[in-house]
C-alpha cells in the first residue's frame, strides 16, 4: 500500500510537472534511443537532450535497446505525430539496412520526418604493426602484387567497417580478404597480434593506438582530414577515389506537424551550434553540424544511394 501511495504520488509530480511546462509553452519531449546506457548514441542523446532543456520539458532519454536500434525505430514509427516523440540514432539503420535486410519492418524514407543531422564522424584505414604497410600507396602496390592475400577484419559481417571495405576495393581496384569477428575489441586483438593486416575503425576509437604507435591509420574516409589526426591524408589525397562518412541525427515520425517540427529543426539547429554543445561533440571526435530537415533527408537520400553497390556486391541478405 504505501508502495502504491509512493507511485501515484511521483506520477501526479510529474504530470503537475509536465502541465506546468506546457502552461509555459514548453511540450514534454521523449528521446527514444536503440541502444544501451553508455554507448555512443547515448551519450549523444543525453548531451542533446540536456541541450534542450530550455525548449521542452520534461525531457526524457529512453533507451529500448535490441535489433540493431530497430525496437527503438519501430516506436517512433507507430508514434503520434505530434513531437513528443523523436530518435537519436546513427545512420546506419537508415542507410545500409534497406540493403541488407530482406524484410524491414520499416521504411526508412517514408515512416521518419528527418529533423537534424547532429554531428558527422569519419573512419580511418588502419594498418596493423605486422603489415609493414604505412601508406595507401603501399596498400595497394602489395595488394595488387600479391592477390588475395592481404585481410582486413570488422566486427561482424554486414556491418559498416565490412561495407567500409568493399567500397575501398571498389574505389582502388584490389581485392581484400574479410575477416568478421563478434565485435570491435577481438577484431582490435587480431590486428595488433598480427592475424589480419587492416581494419576500418571509426577514427576516436583508433587515435590512442595511432598516436601510441601500435597501429598506424593510413588514411581517412571523409572529404577532409580529421582533426584527432591531422597528419593523416584522406583517400582522395592518396589518389583513391572514394568518400563516406556515418552520422548520428534525429528523426521523428512521419506526419509531424509543420509547428512541431519548426519547434525541433530550431531547437537543434541552435543547441548543436551553439559552443557549449558544439565543444563537447568535438572532443568525442564528432564533427558537430546542426543541419536542418531539408539537408538531413538530403543526406540519408545519398548514403542510400551510396551503399546499394558496395551491399550487392558481397551479396550480404539477413533475415
Amino acid at each position: 500500500m504505501q508502495y502504491t501511495a509512493r507511485r501515484w504520488l511521483a506520477t501526479t509530480l510529474l504530470l503537475a510537472a509536465a502541465a506546468a511546462a506546457q502552461a509555459q509553452g514548453k511540450p514534454p519531449l521523449k528521446i527514444l534511443v536503440g541502444f544501451p546506457p553508455g554507448g555512443s548514441a547515448d551519450v549523444l542523446a543525453r548531451l542533446v537532450a540536456d541541450g534542450l532543456k530550455d525548449d521542452f520539458s520534461p525531457i526524457v532519454v529512453d533507451n529500448k535497446p535490441g535489433a540493431g536500434g530497430r525496437i527503438a525505430l519501430n516506436m517512433v514509427k507507430n508514434a503520434k505525430p505530434d513531437g513528443q516523440t523523436v530518435i537519436v540514432l546513427p545512420s546506419g539503420p537508415m542507410v545500409l539496412f534497406p540493403h541488407v535486410y530482406k524484410k524491414l519492418d520499416y521504411d526508412a524514407v517514408k515512416d521518419f520526418t528527418p529533423i537534424s543531422q547532429i554531428a558527422r564522424f569519419q573512419f580511418g584505414v588502419v594498418a596493423g604493426p605486422a603489415s609493414g604497410i604505412k601508406t595507401v600507396g603501399e596498400m595497394i602496390a602489395k595488394a595488387k602484387a600479391q592477390p588475395g592475400t592481404s585481410s582486413y577484419g570488422t566486427p561482424g559481417q554486414g556491418t559498416l567497417p565490412h561495407f567500409m571495405g568493399v567500397l575501398m576495393e571498389q574505389s582502388s581496384g584490389i581485392q581484400l580478404n574479410h575477416v568478421p569477428f563478434q565485435g570491435g575489441a577481438p577484431a582490435n586483438n587480431a590486428l595488433l597480434g598480427g592475424h589480419i593486416d587492416y581494419k576500418f575503425d571509426v577514427v576516436s576509437e583508433t587515435a590512442e593506438l595511432h598516436h601510441s604507435g601500435k597501429a598506424r591509420i593510413i588514411a581517412v574516409t571523409g572529404s577532409k582530414r580529421d582533426t584527432q589526426v591531422p597528419e593523416v591524408p584522406t583517400l582522395k589525397e592518396s589518389g583513391v577515389n572514394m568518400e563516406a562518412t556515418a552520422w548520428f541525427a534525429m528523426y521523428g515520425p512521419a506526419g509531424l506537424s509543420g509547428e512541431a517540427l519548426a519547434r525541433l529543426e530550431k531547437a537543434m539547429m541552435k543547441i548543436v551550434r551553439d559552443p557549449t554543445l558544439k565543444d563537447k561533440l568535438v572532443k568525442l571526435g564528432y564533427e558537430p553540424i546542426g543541419s536542418g530537415s531539408a539537408e538531413l533527408a538530403a543526406a540519408q537520400k545519398t548514403d542510400l544511394a551510396r551503399w546499394e553497390k558496395p551491399i550487392k556486391a558481397t551479396g550480404v541478405q539477413l533475415d
